[in-house]
Order: structure tokens, then C-alpha cells, then sequence
């Protein structure tokens, strides 16, 4: 069987048990989700989706979403999956996206966007908003989850993206590197989220936003920043806040942001705060970001 134990108790779905290849090769998405709604229906007790060591390639969309019966956690140490290079396969705004989930875990794993391909299209690297460039992991309305030891590399856009969350930890993220773009990008209605322990870069280094851009944006607050390093970066460091101007820009408040034991190695900008942030000047400059930024702490940055 796929799973061990009984459903009164926790579930554990093997993903090699349930048919998954391991092979590189063949597309073990629909085997990954297949788990994954398993053990979330699984019952009160915790939960989890082994991902056994190999090499996995999973065709997107891969969406893992809730809620779930409780708490869910995704085993994944010495395993690498992978999304497949070309773009034209790549349909939707992510690769693999998380969703409306409390107590989620994923420990361990490589993901690889394998965005080598996507690099060289010009008109991407023009503006990604040009063309359909998908970031590895979205964390959206996710709540009181934990992410660690985690390895992110070649994604075609942004390593991470944190929308609506609150308390998300993440740690010991050894490697995120090489990106079209942001390694983290935390956006509006996110609160809670601490991040300790990170490498990342070369790419844009670590995002508050862009914020401002459309209505009814939530507060992000209480975002902790510590022990990281940030190599690399050709936009900003650890340190990039991003707000839209003009006219159509909306209200919205940043605040309780706090920065503590960061290292920079070949960073442009270590710190931007940017409220004029307007991307191929695809916006008005004429009147200011609505966006108030306040309560921003920098401690041992070097």
C-alpha cells in the first residue's frame, strides 16, 4: 500500500509506493499529488508525503492544497525535482504552489526550475511580464508552517513568493540561488514571517513586494530577516522594498520589518527602498506611492 498505519492514526504515503518513476524522465506530478490529497484528507493526526532520495520531474502545474484534515508534512531529504526546461510547457504563473493550508511542513528537497532555457529568451529578460515565466514555489493563505532545509536553484522567475501568509519560518535553507529574479518576494496581506539562515543569489536578493498595485492590498507586517547571506545581486541585497506610484496607486502600510546578522558579498544595493518602483516605466510617476513604509530596523548589517 501507498500509505502505513491506520486512518485513526497518521498517515505516510510513499510517493514510490504509490508508482512514482524516480527516474528524471517521466512526469511524477500527478503520483506527487495524488499523495499529497491522500494525506491531507488523512484524518486529525499528523500526516506525510515521503519523497524518497531521486530524481523526480514533475510537469506543471503542481498544486498542493488545503485545508487539510491537520498537520501535513513533506519529506523530501535527498530528493531533486525537477520542472522541465522549455517554456512552452510552462502554463501557469508556478511551478508548484501551496494553498489555504495550516501546518504545513516541507523538509528537505532540492527544486529545480531548470531555467536556463528561460534566461536566454530576450524577451523575457527583457520584462518578464512579457511572457509566461512561472516561479519555483508560491505560498499562498498558508499559516503556522515551517520550511527548512530546503534548496531552490534555476528558477525561471522567482525562487519564493509568500502572499496572505501568516507564521511561515523559514530555515536553513542552504542554497537558493541563480534566478530570473527575486529569491524571495514576500507580498501583501503577509504577516509573521521569519527567515533565518538563508544563502541566496546571484539574482534580486530579498523583496518586500511590489506593493500599491491593486486595491484592497493587506498590511504586511512582522517580517524577520536574520543570519542570512546575500551574494551576488545585481538589483538589491537583502533589503528591497518595492511600491507602485502615481495615480492608480493604492493605499497600504509596511511596517514592524526587522533586519539582524546579514552578510553581503558583491551586492549593488545592499538596502533600496523604492516607492517608485515601475518596472519597462509601465506606470505614472507624476504623484507618490500611496504605500506607507514605517518601523524598518537594520541591526549587524555587513
Amino acid at each position: 500500500m501507498g500509505w502505513v498505519g491506520l486512518r485513526s492514526h497518521a498517515v505516510v504515503v510513499d510517493i514510490k509506493a504509490r508508482g512514482a518513476k524516480g527516474d528524471g524522465k517521466t512526469d511524477d506530478g500527478p503520483v506527487i499529488e495524488k499523495a499529497w490529497k491522500e494525506a491531507c484528507g488523512g484524518g486529525p493526526s499528523p500526516s506525510s508525503v515521503l519523497i524518497p532520495p531521486g530524481t523526480y520531474m514533475a510537469y506543471p502545474p503542481i498544486l498542493f492544497s488545503g485545508p487539510c484534515k491537520g498537520p501535513v508534512e513533506i519529506k523530501a531529504n535527498g530528493a531533486t525535482i525537477k520542472a522541465p526546461p522549455e517554456l512552452a510547457r510552462l502554463k501557469s504563473d508556478s511551478w508548484i504552489a501551496f494553498q489555504y493550508i495550516d501546518r504545513l511542513s516541507v523538509i528537505g528537497g532540492t527544486f529545480d526550475g531548470q531555467g536556463h532555457e528561460a534566461w536566454k529568451n530576450q524577451k523575457c529578460a527583457d520584462t518578464a511580464l512579457s511572457c509566461q515565466m512561472p516561479v519555483n514555489l508560491r505560498f499562498s493563505f498558508v499559516k503556522n508552517s515551517l520550511l527548512k532545509g530546503i534548496t531552490s536553484v534555476n528558477s525561471k522567475y522567482f525562487h519564493m513568493v509568500i502572499f496572505a501568509c501568516d507564521n511561515i519560518n523559514i530555515e536553513h535553507a542552504p542554497l537558493i540561488h541563480r534566478s530570473g529574479d527575486d529569491c524571495i518576494s514576500i507580498v501583501d496581506g503577509s504577516k509573521n514571517v521569519h527567515i533565518e539562515k538563508l544563502t541566496c543569489g546571484p539574482g534580486h536578493g530579498i523583496s518586500i513586494g511590489s506593493l500599491g498595485k491593486y486595491a484592497n492590498e493587506q498590511p504586511v507586517q512582522g517580517i524577520w530577516i536574520k543570519n542570512c547571506t546575500i551574494t551576488g545581486t545585481i538589483i538589491s541585497g537583502v533589503r528591497r522594498i518595492k511600491s507602485w506610484p502615481g495615480p492608480t496607486s493604492t493605499p497600504g502600510t509596511t511596517t514592524d520589518i526587522h533586519f539582524e546578522d546579514i552578510i553581503m558579498n558583491n551586492v549593488e544595493n545592499p538596502i533600496l527602498i523604492d516607492q517608485q518602483y515601475c518596472p519597462s516605466n509601465r506606470c505614472n510617476k507624476a504623484s507618490p506611492s500611496k504605500v506607507k513604509i514605517s518601523n524598518v530596523c537594520f541591526k549587524k548589517i555587513r
